[in-house]
């Protein structure tokens, strides 16, 4: 046996150099060619020369409609991230972002934060996609991976047939081909099918003879126009707002800055009716207001700055926005006189600002301790979809880590601002700070044995809060509705949903889908953590103990959410339903369970009618929230008659095994019979599970016989794994069709009627139309959807 390997390793070392000598060769044949790569042999055109208004009128789109959609963020096959021109400049790099097996965690490679130039990039491993040679056609095309891969596409279009063969994976952990322009002509030759776009139709003629045109001229692109004079207005004041100098205005722009880092931010008042507003990313910068911002290039927002006084600024967004990473965020001037009366103007006194050491900055209990707690719980509170979605969208694109902690479908509610940051609840959170450290003050690269000690803290802390509310619950006191947060009667941020789609998740406003298996009511130290530990604190560059310990701390936090709802019901019905909740639990999680969760004994202040405690109170909740309910979702908004609603709400109702064969998330388009425009919807498949504690074999946890469906009118979601297209007058044989599925033979058949696969020669006609629609509805919260999750069947 060791013969053998002793021999493979040989055949393997020499496959790598012949490998490595054949791109040697490829290099010395190119620089002959065409002279040697430098960037600098690449120019930018003039702010409105032709080039860049051609570039801007015809090119972008192309890029946008068939680019974008796989490649945006760091789930961008190879890291290209063509949503700007300057990840277009960068270029492409072998290494993979997500990695859970990594011993040491990774430099940082964040468009826009961790290099200012093509040079930089370059130095950190970035090659290039563009000619970076002698600029001529010829060239512009022959050194050019972009266009070698398209001309690929054209060379050798997908193969006939609906389900495309074994060799395209689409898989997430797939191996990937990142060939530079020296390595390309042996890259063809061996997967003569990875032209772009990978596994969907081609260009069309002319999309392809635009892009090959503009390749050929040198590929140029326009920097960033200058903001018009009112948006700079309102930059220069909310940074003046935000960069005061007394101790209070420091303490909490860094609070605000800490919590808004992965949102965009936009003025509503500049907003022009039915088009996208101007966004912008809030930075540490190390330059003042009026200067050009120096971005600090921190690993999490809350690390040492390495100066003596940090600026918060406004840095325009000039990328294309992609719904995945896109978490929208008012700036309005009710909002920012609430940030003055809660942070300026109440009365309380900062006498030093917190340090910016790991066990400190870390703990926002500890770090933030100075500012009052009502001021921070109503700031996540009164915007709680961007807050809870920051872990689902925020700095890592997808919630790769946090996400099979979470079930598929479930509501959540909010603990009243007014218990939760009463004097009591106020000197209890202090009291606590050293058992609520978070596995960030670990950094990034960390031991997962350093996790015993987060547990025990955890342990500490759930026993010592359960000891809190029995003694202040006592005497005749009780939990009831009115603990309940009602959104002040005009807050729709009052309940939010969350669907998990395996690797991705969605969160949104209000009560959506048919009654959840399980549900959360979040006070402010679960919700302050759950921003730290997933947002501000998680770096998906960190090593396998960081993603580790921040999974498994994770687990602690949604039991401690579960619990609080389960409060709400009678003691005895408690523990029999968190139960059947952890069905199939490990022997760590059930000691847990025994020993820490569960321990208020106090009766709830809520009166039951029915043997059905938890729907009961799932009806209570709703209507103590009716006034806040969104309708956004609601199929009702639809252009559709009552006949067919009623048809599609069936689609819901399918459950069990044939929802288990249908994908997690199918966006629909039906075609009004009364020639309205079409309408669209989103089918979400919920997976459930006997439990979500365990880290391995998901599979083993499935509850197939449980699996439910939730419709919804609109598009909801960021990844759809299926397009579905169809006539009103159809939606009977759907729905029939649908119904029927027993197995993966059937769910074809009905793709064959009414799927847009992605080999369709209509794909990216339908693309477009959804994509189109979606953004002219919905301005402000849409952006282009992701193709990287399209299934093959």
């Amino acid at each position: 046996m060791s013969i053998f390997v002793h021999r493979w390793k040989r055949y393997l070392l020499l496959w790598v150099l012949i490998c490595a000598g054949c791109a040697a060769l490829a290099s010395l044949d190119l620089d002959q060619q065409y002279g040697k790569a430098a960037v600098s042999n690449r120019a930018t055109p003039a702010g409105d020369s032709p080039l860049n208004q051609h570039y801007n009128q015809h090119i972008k789109p192309v890029i946008e409609s068939r680019c974008v959609v796989c490649h945006a963020c760091y789930d961008s096959p190879c890291q290209l991230n063509m949503s700007s021109t300057a990840g277009i400049e960068r270029g492409a790099h072998k290494e993979k972002v997500y990695d859970g097996s990594r011993l040491l965690a990774a430099t940082p490679n964040r468009l826009f934060i961790d290099a200012d130039s093509t040079l930089q990039w370059r130095e950190r491993g970035f090659f290039p996609v563009l000619n970076e040679r002698s600029q001529n056609m010829q060239a512009n095309t022959q050194a050019s991976v972009l266009a070698r891969s398209l001309l690929l596409k054209q060379q050798q279009p997908l193969p006939q047939g609906d389900i495309l063969p074994e060799p395209f994976d689409f898989s997430l952990d797939r191996e990937q081909s990142c060939p530079t322009i020296e390595e390309f002509d042996h890259f063809a030759k061996n997967q003569p099918l990875a032209g772009m776009p990978y596994g969907l139709p081609g260009l069309s003629a002319d999309e392809h003879s635009l892009m090959l045109n503009w390749l050929k001229q040198g590929a140029a692109m326009p920097e960033a126009p200058p903001l018009p004079d009112d948006e700079v207005a309102e930059v220069a004041k909310l940074e003046q707002w935000l960069n005061a100098d007394n101790l209070k205005m420091q303490l909490s722009a860094r609070y605000i800055y800490e919590h808004l880092f992965t949102s965009q931010l936009y003025f509503s008042a500049l907003q022009q009716k039915d088009e996208t507003p101007q966004f912008y990313h809030l930075v540490r910068s190390t330059t003042a207001p009026g200067k050009p911002i120096a971005v600090i290039a921190s690993r999490r927002p809350f690390d040492d700055p390495q100066v003596s006084r940090v600026y918060y600024r406004l840095q325009p967004v000039t990328a294309t926005i992609v719904n995945k990473t896109h978490q929208p965020y008012d700036i309005n001037a009710d909002l920012l006189a609430k940030w003055q009366q809660r942070f300026v103007e109440a009365d309380y006194q900062v006498n030093t600002l917190p340090g910016y050491a790991p066990e400190v900055a870390a703990n926002p209990l500890t770090a933030f301790a100075q500012l009052p707690v009502n001021a921070r719980y109503r700031f996540m509170l009164e915007r709680a979809e961007n807050t809870i979605m920051g872990y689902i969208k925020g700095p890592v694109c997808r919630g790769q880590v946090a996400l099979n902690v979470i079930n598929d479908h479930f509501w959540v509610y909010f603990v009243a601002p007014e218990l939760a940051s009463s004097a009591e609840v106020d000197a209890f959170y202090l009291s606590q700070r050293e058992n609520l450290h978070l596995p960030a003050e670990k950094e990034s690269t960390a031991l997962a044995i350093s996790w015993a000690a987060f547990a025990k803290r955890q342990g500490n802390y759930v026993r010592a809060r359960s000891k809190f509310l029995n003694t202040a619950l006592k005497d005749g006191r009780h939990l009831s509705l009115n603990g309940i947060w009602q959104g002040d009667g005009s807050n729709d941020n009052a309940s939010l949903t969350i669907f998990r789609h395996f690797d991705n998740a969605t969160v949104v406003k209000g009560l959506i889908g048919q009654a959840p298996k399980t549900a959360w009511v979040i006070d402010y130290a679960l919700l302050e953590r759950i921003h730290y530990l997933l947002v501000a604190g998680f770096d998906v560059y960190g090593n396998y103990g960081h993603q580790l310990m921040t999974r498994l701390y994770m687990d602690f936090l949604r039991m401690e959410g579960e619990s609080n709802f389960l409060a709400f019901l009678p003691p005895e019905v408690r523990r029999r339903e968190f139960n059947s909740w952890y069905q199939k639990a490990g022997v760590e999680l059930t000691a847990f369970i025994r020993d820490d969760i569960n321990s208020f004994a106090q009766p709830s202040g809520l009166s039951f009618k029915s043997a059905n405690h938890k729907a009961e109170l799932y009806q209570s909740l709703a209507k103590h929230l009716a006034k806040v309910q969104p309708q956004r979702y609601q199929l009702e908004q639809a252009n559709l008659s009552r006949n067919s609603l009623a048809l599609l709400q069936q689609l819901a109702n399918i459950s069990g095994s044939t929802a288990s064969i249908l994908p997690e998330l199918t966006m629909i388009l039906i075609e009004p019979g009364n020639g309205a425009e079409p309408q669209p919807f989103t089918l979400l498949r919920n997976s459930a599970h006997y439990n979500v504690n365990s880290l391995f074999s998901e599979a083993d946890n499935r509850n197939l016989a449980d699996d439910n469906m939730t419709l919804v009118y609109g598009l909801l979601g960021s990844y759809p794994n299926a397009f579905w297209r169809l006539k009103e007058a159809d939606l009977a044989r759907l729905v029939v069709q649908a119904g029927q599925i027993k197995t993966e033979q059937d769910y074809a058949k009905l793709l064959d009627n009414f799927g847009v696969r992605r080999t369709a020669a209509d794909f990216w006609a339908f693309s477009d139309q959804l994509n189109r629609q979606f953004m002219r509805q919905h301005p402000v919260d849409s952006g282009w959807l992701d193709y990287n999750r399209l299934e093959n069947r």
